[in-house]
């Protein structure tokens, strides 16, 4: 007997995107082993390893910000009426947007319109800014799959199928090693307090942010020279970027630059200072005790503020519902605040790590399993 062909469309935007999309490919093998899946779309390394044809390189999407994409538009625009033309001409059992939601919701409610069964991977941050999103999201997919639990009741009346699958990470930080094995790999003393500095991964971001991380590291340092500070950067770029910045420091013979391992340095560290963002969650799920650094370009954050409807910026703060970890933003920013904050944590980090502990309990769900679940009833209605 021949197995049955299922055609699966997906669209990934930059490399979380594609990480994820991989993962959901073989996941969704493993719901139908009686069929012959093929994929198609946009993707990355990770799902051009599992099977994806992608359409045009994944690096196309990876636009950020709220100023730049106003310069990518026409392509933007003429990619996405390609993508709606082709799966529109020959529709796929399913098609599943993973993340950037400016492009992927508008390519997806097309889609829906020409009678194409569509999903969203990652809910958009419509607790963060631009609540009325999820109308968008209603008219545009048949199913959201949420990351977090407090998620799916925000489109309680919308129409659209909100499930929590769980945060994928949860599974990834599965037999991380503990903090002793982390220092022995990086060569950092045992028995050092350390401190974890993450300034973020985009060059605008650093050149905003690292600077007052080093600067709260050399007042940290002259309370205890014992301190030792690590400075993962996300990339090649970033090192160079960073270890500019370093030299020209005073605290630059109390910190060692890493390229990547920024995950290891958290597991090293006693304390981690960071940009927000996707790292904030990571190192809430190793339960690290830590406090949040953001400075955006003026403009960027003045559009920013007039739209953002949640009082938290960190993950972890939106979790709790409460601010767990002191979020330092913009004028509040400062070396003395940032020094005094971490200083807290090192003396006492225990309200912080309980709460962590109860935040990761409510996410650990099986990614893979929740994911397959609630996209196989749709591949299957429409087949």
């Amino acid at each position: 007997m021949v197995a049955a062909a299922l055609r699966v469309a997906l669209v990934a935007g930059e490399l979380s995107g594609d990480i994820l999309g991989g993962r959901v490919m073989a996941a969704l093998r493993g719901a139908f082993p009686d069929h012959q899946l093929s994929f198609e779309g946009v993707g990355g390394q990770q799902m051009r390893a599992e099977g994806l044809h992608s359409l045009y390189p994944m690096e196309r999407l990876a636009v950020m910000g709220l100023v730049e994409p106003l310069a990518r538009l026409p392509e933007l625009l003429r990619m996405r009426a390609e993508l709606v033309r082709r799966f529109s001409d020959n529709p796929p059992d399913l098609f599943l947007g993973i993340d950037a939601p400016d492009f992927n919701l508008g390519l997806a409610r097309k889609l829906k319109a020409a009678g194409v069964r569509t999903a969203h991977l990652v809910s958009p941050t419509v607790w963060a800014w631009r609540a009325g999103r999820v109308n968008t999201v209603a008219r545009s997919v048949d199913r959201i799959l949420c990351l977090f639990p407090f998620e799916p009741p925000l489109y309680a009346g919308t129409g659209v199928d909100a499930h929590f699958v769980g945060h994928p990470m949860i599974s990834e930080l599965a037999g991380v090693p503990d903090r002793a094995t982390a220092r022995r790999t990086l060569g950092v003393d045992p028995d050092a307090p350390v401190i974890a500095l993450l300034p973020g991964s985009r060059q605008g971001e650093v050149s905003l942010i690292a600077e007052p991380l080093l600067s709260a590291a050399a007042l940290l340092r002259d309370r205890d020279p014992r301190r030792v500070f690590l400075l993962p950067a996300a990339n090649a770029e970033r090192y160079s970027q960073c270890a500019a910045i370093v030299a020209e420091h005073r605290s630059a013979s109390a910190v060692t630059l890493l390229e990547g391992q920024s995950r290891l340095a958290m597991l090293a560290s006693d304390v981690v200072l960071l940009s927000s963002g996707t790292a904030t969650l990571e190192a809430m799920l190793l339960q690290r005790p830590m406090v949040i650094a953001y400075r955006a370009a003026q403009l960027n954050w003045s559009i920013m503020s007039r739209l953002v409807v949640t009082p938290w910026v960190g993950l972890p703060n939106v979790l709790a519902g409460r601010e767990v970890v002191p979020e330092l933003l913009q004028d509040r920013l400062s070396a003395p605040a940032l020094a005094l904050e971490a200083e807290a944590l090192l003396y006492d980090p225990s309200e912080q790590l309980s709460e962590f502990a109860r935040q990761t309990q409510a996410l650990s769900v099986d990614f893979d399993s929740a994911v397959a679940g609630a996209l196989a009833p749709l591949i299957r209605h429409a087949s």
